[in-house]
């Protein structure tokens, strides 16, 4: 499966650790940062999310400090669902019931071990759709377009 990844300088760490556990099993194109001198992450959370939102990708991965930033970033794009997880119960929820198209880790926070089950369970669950793709239809706004 092809998975865009990309993080800030705090994400840096687990998103090469990340690349490396599961490098067999998912073709990850790495938008960066490519070191952990510090940038800025909305930068890297909005690369990613164009990539998504226009459908080039399917699925992608941000990485910072709290994973709030780069959250709050991504979903500002249409068609955006970006879920902050910081356990695989969370992961699995925002796949069943919010269908996330972008995993957000928050690496100051998190075990590596920790961060691989979520990895797996995000990447492992379904949507369930039914009473859920109601709500989700309601997530974007139209502003008049």
């Amino acid at each position: 499966m092809k998975v865009l990844i990309a993080s800030d300088h705090a994400g840096f760490e687990l998103k090469e650790q990340l690349k490396q556990r599961f490098q067999a099993d998912f073709d990850f194109e790495d938008l960066g940062t490519f070191s952990n001198e510090s940038v800025d992450y909305p930068d890297f959370a909005h690369k990613l999310a164009e990539k998504i939102s226009d459908k080039s990708y399917q699925y992608g991965v941000l990485i910072c400090g709290t994973g709030n930033g780069m959250a709050m970033s991504a979903n500002k794009h249409a068609d955006i669902r970006a879920g902050l997880c910081w356990s695989k119960e969370i992961a699995a929820l925002v796949r069943q019931h919010n269908n996330a198209n972008i995993l957000v880790m928050p690496a100051r926070f998190i075990p590596a071990e920790t961060a691989y089950d979520i990895f797996e369970t995000f990447f492992h669950t379904d949507f369930e759709g039914g009473r859920h793709q109601r709500r989700i239809d309601k997530i974007n706004i139209s502003h008049g377009e």
